[in-house]
């Protein structure tokens, strides 16, 4: 299954919704892709929605962080919305559970960018 995303904006925030596996090839590049393309367009909250993401390797994890350290360095702000029992089991092995912030209810992450 490919991985698909659209985006929409949600006040000043970017809302990204992906569905798919962000697995290594078509899968993280369009991750990669579209974080950056955000930022070229000084979008710079961004929030990852993926509760339609089943499956996610090493090689999307590794872009996960790497969009997230593009965003920060950029003063923005990159968090995530939705995990799936899979995708946060992964997040939490990897310890990186705590270096994003994640939310189960788009509100409240709309929310916290304020």
């Amino acid at each position: 299954m490919f991985l698909r995303a659209t985006h929409r904006d949600a006040g000043q925030v970017t809302v990204v919704d992906f569905s798919g596996r962000i697995t290594l090839g078509d899968g993280s590049a369009l991750l990669r892709k579209m974080i950056r393309g955000l930022l070229d367009d000084q979008r710079k909250q961004i929030l990852l929605n993926l509760a339609d993401v089943d499956y996610i390797d090493s090689s999307g994890i590794g872009e996960l962080v790497s969009g997230y350290t593009a965003v920060k360095g950029r003063g923005g702000d990159l968090k995530l919305l939705h995990l799936t029992k899979k995708v946060r089991d992964l997040l939490q092995i990897t310890k990186l559970f705590t270096v994003f912030d994640v939310y189960t209810d788009e509100s409240t992450a709309l929310r916290s960018f304020q």
